[in-house]
């Protein structure tokens, strides 16, 4: 096989809100943490069990870092899809540490909120990527934001 693919692709829960830092030539990034839950039934007790992962997160595109420093808060669920991406960087003994996390940048990353943009488990959802297409209706095609939401998400669509 000649090519290869990076992309990740999650559902899970944000476990505390987004932090976002600014960098000195304006950019932001956006670093959030998922948790994804696994859960399946012992053969040989028949008792539940449950796997919880915990997935860093880094967003490097200004408009999705507006998104989630904006609507994101722990317990949020989100739909992510980025690239693995592992950095070297040193810790304060000199030690080389390496993390390994989900980027979302360019055109390759999308974040939608499965809950809606105000959180609490709605059936609404709103999608934006980086392609710049986002979702305007929730469960049974209605409008799902109301007219502040819409404006803002239409400008988001445009960035």
């Amino acid at each position: 096989m000649s090519g290869s693919v990076n992309k990740v692709i999650l559902i899970g829960n944000v476990c505390r809100d987004p932090e976002v830092r600014s960098f000195a030539n304006g950019g932001k990034v956006c670093n959030l943490r998922i948790a994804t839950n696994e859960t399946w039934k012992d053969k040989n007790t028949g008792e539940r069990k449950e796997k919880a992962e915990f997935h860093s997160v880094a967003i490097f595109n200004d408009g999705l870092v507006r998104i989630a420093e904006q609507y994101l808060k722990k317990g949020s669920k989100v739909y992510i899809e980025g690239q693995l991406q592992t950095r070297k960087w040193q810790d304060q003994t000199g030690a080389d540490k390496y993390s390994t996390e989900v980027v979302l940048q360019g055109f390759g990353g999308t974040l939608t909120m499965l809950d809606g943009p105000s959180g609490g488990g709605s059936q609404e959802g709103g999608g934006y990527d980086s392609d710049q297409q986002g979702s305007g209706y929730g469960a049974g095609g209605q409008p799902s934001r109301d007219l502040d939401d819409e404006i803002l998400f239409a400008a988001c669509k445009l960035i």
